[in-house]
């Protein structure tokens, strides 16, 4: 069952959801609540401007609410920091290579956590959302990227190098030759088959055939059911292999295909033929409680968690 945190009393918790298309900054009250918030277009393939709109949103908070002057800092990005703190793993490919934290620290005069957008997710899903009630939590997003982060006893798991949670970037288990994933898709990764190259939105819709990227209207062309049969596939196959690994008490699923609904019918219905059991697993599919709302929030509980 849930078990509360005390945190920090008085404290106010601000945090930034760094996406490719658009980025979004709440701040937290010491209870938890959102009192402020704000989404604008990421400045894409601009990595000071994205540093500068990231001040920017943090002063407007601050002058909304002048006695949040002083509060945690935490930011999720659509990639991961090495030992050195230098970003990688990044498919917002213009923030690759730069000590962002360093530089926000500089730029902001604050402290300041960073994380993987997915595990900010995560985060929040096991702090007070769909994961709360569970010890061990394992959320994905499946939007224009394709990622998974891991919490455990309510503090996230990075990993010894913090590389835990580059699911997306693992090649498509289980692979069908007739569905042409052999080779598979050459990914932006360089690499062939990653899991991101068949469940992102941007790859659903080249499955269904528009080369546009947006899903949302791709499910509307009459080739989409069988598209959609495939995806339900390749889910179950992707997620089997995280059961067999890690066997989570609950899945959450974020982004912008987690709202098909027949997703959390289908792909437990599928798993069972791949998990390595006799038995039905006892992990749950879920929604992310916070919808889009999820990942920003967790940034804001950073601070704390790690």
């Amino acid at each position: 069952m849930k078990q509360e945190r005390p945190g920090r009393p008085g404290s106010y918790r601000w945090g930034v959801d760094l996406g490719g298309t658009k980025t979004e900054a709440i701040l937290l009250n010491p209870q938890g609540q959102a009192i402020w918030g704000q989404r604008v277009p990421t400045p894409r393939g601009h990595y000071q401007a994205t540093l500068h709109q990231i001040g920017a949103l943090l002063q407007a908070a601050r002058q909304a609410h002048p006695r949040a002057r002083h509060c945690s800092i935490g930011i999720g990005i659509p990639g991961s920091l090495d030992e050195q703190g230098i970003v990688r793993n990044a498919n917002s490919t213009w923030l690759i290579g730069h000590a962002m934290r360093d530089d926000l620290q500089a730029l902001l005069g604050e402290p300041i956590a960073m994380a993987n957008d997915a595990n900010c997710l995560a985060l929040s899903e096991a702090e007070d959302g769909a994961g709360a009630d569970f010890s061990c939590v394992f959320a994905v997003i499946l939007g224009t990227g394709v990622g998974a982060g891991l919490v455990v006893n309510r503090k996230l798991w990075a990993g010894a190098g913090g590389l835990a949670g580059e699911w997306g970037h693992v090649s498509l288990p289980w692979p069908r030759v007739d569905w042409g994933e052999v080779p598979g898709p050459r990914c932006w990764c360089l690499r062939h088959a990653c899991i991101e190259c068949f469940l992102s939105g941007p790859a659903l819709a080249s499955d269904i055939g528009r080369h546009d990227g947006n899903a949302q209207a791709a499910l509307n062309d009459p080739r989409a059911p069988e598209a959609l049969e495939r995806f339900y596939d390749r889910l179950a196959r992707a997620l089997a292999m995280v059961i067999n690994i890690i066997d989570p008490e609950v899945i959450v699923l974020g982004g912008g295909l987690s709202q098909l609904a027949a997703i959390y019918d289908e792909v437990p219905a599928r798993w069972q033929a791949w998990v390595f059991s006799n038995r039905q697993p006892k992990t749950r599919l879920r929604p992310a409680l916070h919808g889009d709302a999820s990942g920003v929030r967790g940034a804001a509980w950073l601070l704390e968690s790690m």
